[in-house]
C-alpha cells in the first residue's frame, strides 16, 4: 500500500520525530501550517493503512511510525524499477544518471557506492 504525497509528507515528520502528539506534528510544518482536523484525517487513513498506530495519554495520543522509512522507500523505488523500466535496475540507473543534473563528484560518490556493493556481494 501507498501513502499519498500529503501523507508521505506527514509520515517524515513522524519519521523524523519518531514520536509526536499532535501539537508536534503541527508544529513540524513550516508555515501555512495545515489545520488540526487536516492532520486528523491523514492520520486516521495512515492508522487504516497500517503506516501509524498510537499509545493513549488520557485525551492525547502520542502517534508513532509502523513502517521503516528505509523499508518504505525501498518498496516505492523497487515499485517504480518494476513498472517504468521493465523490471531492469540499469536501465533505471541509466536514466537517473542522464536525465538528473548530478555533478561529477555526485556522479564519482555513486560509482564509489555502486564499488563497494560490488566488493560485499563478491565476498
Amino acid at each position: 500500500m501507498q501513502l499519498s504525497n500529503s501523507e508521505e509528507q506527514l509520515m517524515e515528520h513522524l519519521w523524523k520525530l519518531e514520536k509526536a502528539f499532535m501539537k508536534d506534528l503541527l508544529e513540524a510544518y513550516p508555515e501555512p501550517k495545515p489545520a488540526t482536523t487536516t492532520v486528523a484525517t491523514l492520520l486516521k487513513r495512515m492508522i487504516d493503512k497500517k503506516f501509524v498506530a498510537y499509545n493513549e495519554f488520557g485525551n492525547s495520543r502520542e502517534y508513532y511510525p509502523l513502517v521503516k522509512k528505509t523499508v518504505y522507500f525501498s518498496k516505492h523505488v523497487n515499485g517504480l524499477i518494476s513498472n517504468f523500466f521493465n523490471n531492469s535496475a540499469s536501465q533505471f540507473a541509466s536514466f537517473f544518471t542522464t536525465e538528473t543534473d548530478l555533478s561529477t563528484s555526485e556522479l564519482e560518490e555513486l560509482k564509489k557506492i555502486i564499488d563497494n556493493q560490488i566488493q560485499k556481494k563478491k565476498k
